[in-house]
């Protein structure tokens, strides 16, 4: 009995060729509609869907390929006579080769189509076969990739089949491929249908692998990057351009996370250098150059192999000062002619990351795995609840300035977590300490090393003070105005204390944990 291949595809790349390769090796050619037609046009001699069935395709397509005499071609497990009794009863051949790929649902999403040519475009048919060939794989070759065509044939063509190591290879494969498929059509009619469901009872999350990284987080540890396909209108950093130096490392995207995410909270001109996935220095300039050595000035011993972030299109100005010391990636929104030639000539393996839509924000939820599932949450997007003065003293507009911008820094900075700032620039960062006060001794200590002038600063906060011992410790080294969540059963001790030290403290109503 001949072979038999069924070929039905969107992207046709490969597939002429693929199809004559098969047709040498003695393969009848099976198709439909648009596919048949491509093939037919370029000498391939193709048996449509419909003379198979004998039935002609009906409701514009939609209905051709979901009938026995095609599924049962696919199903039959070849070594049950039970299986081929029925089917030569039936009239029905068995298919051998399957190449399949789905209708273009997600590029129908990108280019703006409405709701009913994106519903349209969901493949029915193809999925059933993929699935089918998938399922029947010690039998059946199912191939949903073009770039898989070339292997197929060459194993055809040296062993006389496929082996049962590559059906079963492929099978995996294509059930991924249709699992995707499905995740996007879900991910995005939750959406278009007006009535979001942010946390299902089932949730999928559609990514495609983009690229392969060195390392994890150590070497030991294997990585990779996935970007998804649902969330292309909003801030991306794993489609952000490399426009020059080395690859990104595992670390590096880490790092750019963050650095990203606390820049464009200012509109001002702002710079935020980060390590490790704190920031060392933060600053605001009236020009961009100004920024970035106020906010290395605040650490610039951490700030050595950093990651430094602009929301401003970078100039020549900044870009010389950038060379000044190692940096392992420098981001923004884009940078301009002078500014990124300079910086390719001074330095070859800098990262220069231009941001894929900085002015946006991320789409979608965040997700941390943990050991036999996933915690999602909301992104933190917003910065406060309310803005009230619960001391005697009012502050300055001066410390409110102040105080708006620690607020934005501690934010982003790993809990337990406080920013000492001013001049609309960090004086001290106390990250990641396991007691609040110890996060205060930390920015101080910071502070004395860089010679950084702490009488007159503000203190930010990221959650509630247990105790007024960090606010008596501030008061012993001048800083004149306090923001914070509030929220304590021991906020009266503190604003009491606040209040004793003549210190100004604005309570805000939204803790911004960070871990």
């Amino acid at each position: 009995m001949k072979k038999r291949a069924l070929i039905s595809v969107s992207d046709k790349r490969g597939v002429v060729d693929f199809a004559k390769a098969l047709e040498k090796l003695g393969y009848e050619i099976i198709s439909s509609s648009g596919t048949a037609r491509v093939l037919k046009e370029n000498g391939v001699n193709v048996t449509e869907v419909s003379q198979i069935t004998g039935f002609p395709e009906i409701m514009g397509g939609r209905v051709k390929t979901l009938h026995p005499k095609i599924h049962g071609g696919l199903l039959a497990v070849r070594d049950n006579p039970e299986y081929m009794k029925q089917l030569e009863q039936q009239g029905i051949q068995p298919i051998d080769i399957v190449a399949i790929n789905l209708y273009p649902f997600e590029e129908t999403v990108k280019r703006g189509a409405d709701i009913d040519e994106i519903i349209e475009n969901i493949d029915i048919g193809g999925p059933a076969m993929v699935r089918a060939s998938a399922k029947n794989h010690k039998f059946v070759t199912v191939i949903v990739d073009p770039d898989d065509y070339d292997f197929v044939i060459s194993q055809l063509k040296e062993k006389g089949e496929t082996t049962i190591e590559t059906r079963r290879k492929l099978a995996l494969k294509a059930f991924r491929h249709t699992a995707f498929y499905d995740s996007v059509i879900s991910s995005v009619l939750n959406e278009k249908f007006g009535i979001y469901e942010k946390f299902p009872e089932e949730l999928t999350i559609p990514v495609r692998k983009k690229s392969s990284l060195r390392y994890g987080e150590n070497p030991h540890q294997e990585a990779s990057l996935y970007v998804s396909p649902i969330e292309y209108t909003g801030l991306s950093i794993a489609e952000s351009e490399v426009l020059h130096g080395k690859e990104m490392s595992y670390n590096n995207f880490l790092d750019v996370e963050a650095a990203v995410n606390l820049v464009k909270e200012f509109e001002e001109t702002a710079c935020v250098i980060v390590k490790h996935n704190n920031p060392c220095g933060v600053a605001i300039g009236n020009t961009q150059e100004e920024a970035y050595r106020e906010a290395l000035k605040r650490d610039p011993k951490s700030a050595f192999g950093g990651i430094v972030a602009f929301n401003k299109v970078v100039d020549l100005n900044t870009a010389k000062a950038l060379t000044e010391i190692f940096l392992e990636v420098v981001i923004a929104p884009d940078f301009d002619q002078e500014a990124f030639k300079y910086l390719t000539e001074k330095k070859k393996n800098l990262r220069i990351v231009k941001i894929k839509n900085f002015n946006e924000n991320p789409k979608g939820l965040e997700f941390r795995r943990i050991s036999g599932g996933l915690l999602v949450q909301d992104r933190d997007l917003q910065l406060y609840k309310e803005w009230n003065v619960v001391t005697k003293r009012e502050p300055t507009p001066e410390e409110l300035e102040d105080l708006l911008f620690a607020w934005k820094v501690v934010k982003h900075v790993k809990s337990n977590s406080v920013v000492i700032a001013k001049g609309k620039a960090t004086v001290g960062i106390g990250p990641g300490q396991t007691s609040r006060v110890d996060s205060l001794e930390t920015a101080v200590k910071k502070a004395k090393e860089f010679n950084l002038e702490i009488e007159g600063s503000v203190l930010a906060s990221e959650a509630f003070f247990p105790f007024r011992d960090s606010v008596d410790e501030a008061a012993k080294h001048g800083i004149k105005a306090i923001i914070q969540p509030g929220g304590s059963i021991r906020d009266p001790e503190v604003i009491e204390a606040a209040d004793e030290h003549g210190i100004a403290m604005i309570f805000t109503g939204m803790r911004h944990f960070k871990h």
